[in-house]
């Protein structure tokens, strides 16, 4: 019998090599640089001795510094401990620096300014490094240099302005949207600068500023008749606003529903017993129904609450209708696909015991990028990585005991 063919290697990680020097803190900057770890970077996350805010501010931990929301923005990076008020600190930083072809900052510019790690301090020196700062607000507006935080972000660039147009009061998404996208968005650009400096040799000074990032988003999709000169009518898309564009109650739960098409309509009509409506001329093509929303979507509220959550679903996916249980958070966590398909897993982490852990989920020829190692506790790599810097053990010693650097067990004050 002839040996079987050995399983491929899996294929190398695009980022695989590339150094980044993680000085970011809570989500939008974990966000980001979570991204390029599971894309292959070496992340060495630098924390100050009271760590990230996230730690705690996450939520509850067996150990108390490892927030759920922590975990799981910070598996896969190395974690430093310096204090960057110490000069010793700052040279640590400095061959850190050095050595690495990424540096991401969540700070405000004038506190990076301060410790000398600004664009222009750096660049000048190391060409080829790409540096990228995310803000609250970009630079030649009067919001600049002010605190931003997700909440704050959702309401100026007019997210939580959106619920106010649907439902008469202004709200925020219940999910760090802002946070998530900018960070998303702030590691496609250090990306494209990665792929340019393999052409120029040069690296990128990047910014990308949340406001401006998240306005954007909400202009692009609801600034709609008034991009017009003179303008075809009021901003906002009327589908998108509709109090009915909602999940569709049933008789035991709710759906998520969403018919675009024509035939999709047609499919759904028929599906819901209202096939009389399908020649309809306010309903019959997608025009029409951008005109007549409000006759649509109580069409839609009112259809399905003769049955149950699991017969309409069976129905619809018979039908080739786009539908899907409308999850809470309890049973997103049983979702049937994302077990198949192995979203949560588990693993031990070296103070808080078993932990659940949710891996990446780009597939690159097919499969998913390792998880990585738990987010480590603060301090936890601070000697191997002032090692690989070439600090001797006796220099690792006297920068632990200076309280320039720490590691498990310093005393932080």
């Amino acid at each position: 019998m002839s040996a079987s063919a050995p399983s491929p290697l899996p294929a190398p990680r695009p980022l695989a090599g590339i150094r980044v020097v993680d000085l970011t803190s809570v989500v939008v900057g974990p966000a980001c640089t979570l991204r390029l770890a599971d894309f292959g970077a070496k992340v060495i996350k630098v924390e100050p001795p009271a760590g990230d805010v996230l730690r705690t501010l996450g939520g509850p931990s067996p150990g108390g510094h490892h927030a759920g929301s922590y975990l799981h923005l910070n598996r896969g990076k190395q974690a430093v401990g310096l204090d960057l008020k110490a000069p010793a600190a700052r040279a640590v930083l400095e061959r850190l620096v050095a050595s690495s072809d990424v540096v991401v900052a969540n700070m405000r510019p004038e506190a990076l300014v301060r410790l000398g790690l600004d664009a222009d301090s750096l660049r000048d020196r190391y060409p080829r490094l790409v540096h990228c700062t995310i803000t609250g607000f970009g630079p030649g507006g009067p919001y600049r240099g002010r605190p931003a935080y997700d909440s704050v972000v959702q309401g100026v660039s007019g997210i939580a302005g959106l619920a106010a147009r649907r439902d008469g009061h202004p709200l925020y998404v219940p999910l760090l949207l802002a946070d998530h996208v900018t960070g998303e968005i702030a590691a496609s650009a250090i990306l494209a600068a990665l792929l340019a400096r393999e052409r120029t040799g040069l690296g990128a000074t990047l910014e990308v500023p949340m406001h401006e990032t998240m306005a954007a988003f909400v202009l692009q999709e609801h600034l709609g008749p008034r991009s017009f000169d003179p303008p075809l009518g009021p901003a906002g898309d009327a589908r998108v606003l509709n109090p009915d564009n909602r999940p569709l109650a049933t008789a035991d739960g709710w759906i998520s529903l969403t018919a675009n098409t024509d035939v999709q309509v047609q499919a759904f009509l028929r599906a819901v017993g209202r096939a009389e409506l399908i020649d309809d001329p306010r309903l019959r093509t997608v025009a029409d129904r951008f005109r007549h929303v409000e006759l649509w979507f109580r069409v839609r509220a009112e259809a399905l609450t003769s049955r149950t959550t699991a017969e309409w679903l069976a129905v619809f996916a018979a039908a080739d209708v786009p539908a899907m249980p409308c999850h809470t958070l309890e049973t997103l966590e049983r979702d049937p696909h994302l077990t198949a398909v192995g979203l949560i897993g588990t693993d031990v982490h070296p103070t808080e015991g078993r932990v659940r852990t949710i891996r990446p989920t780009i597939l690159q020829d097919g499969a998913p990028a390792p998880v990585g190692r738990p987010a480590p506790p603060p301090g936890f790599d601070t000697r191997t990585v002032l090692r690989d810097l070439g600090f001797d053990e006796a220099e690792c010693d006297a920068l632990i005991a200076s309280g320039a650097a720490f590691e498990p067990g310093t005393d932080t004050g």
